[in-house]
């Protein structure tokens, strides 16, 4: 049998259907149940377990590796999840995480969990390896700004790695609704409605770095909506990154294909989103190549310790899919089998956890987060 390494799970061409199981609707997901799973009382015994054997040891969060956190067959069932991400339907709730313990504690366990999955990548230019989604109720403006530190609604997009983890710890007053849809679906869909329009979407859209860009690059960059490479689709895209670049002089108007086909992109999105109900102790795991995410706005409670609050994780994933060699500029690698992706920490210019633990710069050496 060839290795599933060697062999794509998908045959995906420009201008033909994507037919895989990530290429699902919303109206068809709502009654499904495969796409969730909760914790057996076994995997929770597991996980606690191995959260003592790293505080027995006193090793600090971010040296915490896969095997300094053991699931002897949890790890399996996490196994199990990295396929159905990279060649499943793309995503996964997971429910029912005690919230019961130490917020210094339920990060641990969470980023235990994550190193079972792949490796921890930087968030952002202070090198956030642990994210915290909250509204900071900070000044903002469009080409430096962080829809996720605020409490408005999120257009659908994607997130520059290839698995990102959510892990609810309070909800909103009000609102703050996740919603989810898979990008095959909506390439599909464009396929169908408006074939003339696609190759709108697989030719290089202009994007703004929003403040993060690499050494030797300027405050844009090119990527299409829509890429491929030996047979796998990816569907990396945020839209508001290319409305931004629209606020630089330099950079060229939309043209009217591109004002339609992001109008379309936004439409169909709403079609075929799927809305998940995220509740505490719930972990949303997405594969960010075929699956956009949004949120709507909310209203947060007063109460400090009530607001929402959800911890983030970027992760790059073993299998992942070989990207378009043109995306090297974003995601620095993009070969199967490499680290890659994140943003580039501004204070030794590293991109995941291993590089942290060599140069030891950022948010996290401050002891800042």
């Amino acid at each position: 049998m060839q290795d599933m390494k060697d062999k794509p799970h998908m045959q995906a061409e420009k201008h033909k259907p994507i037919d895989a199981p990530c290429a699902w609707r919303g109206a068809d997901m709502k009654n499904r149940t495969d796409w969730l799973r909760s914790f057996s009382a076994a995997e929770l015994v597991e996980i606690d377990t191995a959260l003592q054997a790293v505080k027995q040891r006193g090793i600090d969060l971010f040296d915490v590796e896969k095997h300094d956190f053991p699931l002897p067959n949890f790890a399996r069932g996490l196994a199990d999840i990295s396929r159905q991400l990279e060649t499943g339907i793309g995503m996964i709730m997971l429910r029912g995480l005690p919230l019961s313990y130490s917020p210094e504690d339920l990060r641990i366990v969470y980023w235990g969990i994550g190193t079972h999955l792949g490796t921890a990548v930087s968030q952002n230019k202070t090198g956030e390896l642990f994210g915290t989604v909250k509204d900071f109720q900070e000044e903002y403006v469009n080409t430096t700004r962080r829809g996720s530190r605020t409490s408005e609604g999120l257009q659908f997009h994607s997130d520059r790695c290839d698995v990102v983890g959510l892990l609810c710890v309070r909800k909103a007053k009000t609102g703050g609704a996740s919603c989810i849809v898979s990008s095959a679906a909506i390439h599909n869909e464009i396929l169908r409605r408006r074939p003339d329009l696609m190759e709108t979407y697989y030719e290089n859209w202009v994007h703004s770095w929003q403040g993060e860009q690499p050494p030797g690059s300027g405050r844009t960059y090119l990527r299409p909506i829509f890429g491929f490479r030996d047979g796998f689709f990816t569907g990396m895209f945020s839209p508001a990154y290319t409305q931004f670049a629209q606020d630089f002089p330099e950079v060229p108007r939309h043209t009217p294909k591109q004002i339609e086909a992001l109008s379309l992109y936004t439409q169909l999105a709403e079609e075929l989103a799927l809305d998940m109900h995220f509740e505490p102790g719930d972990i949303q795991l997405l594969n960010n190549h075929v699956i956009y995410h949004g949120r709507t706005r909310y209203e947060d409670y007063p109460e400090e310790n009530r607001k929402r609050l959800l911890l983030r994780l970027w992760l790059s994933t073993p299998d992942a899919r070989p990207l378009p060699r043109d995306y090297a500029e974003v995601f620095g690698n993009t070969e199967r089998g490499l680290v890659r992706g994140g943003v580039p920490c501004r204070e030794g210019w590293w991109r995941d956890v291993t590089q942290f633990r060599k140069h030891r710069t950022g948010i996290h050496a401050k002891g800042l987060n």
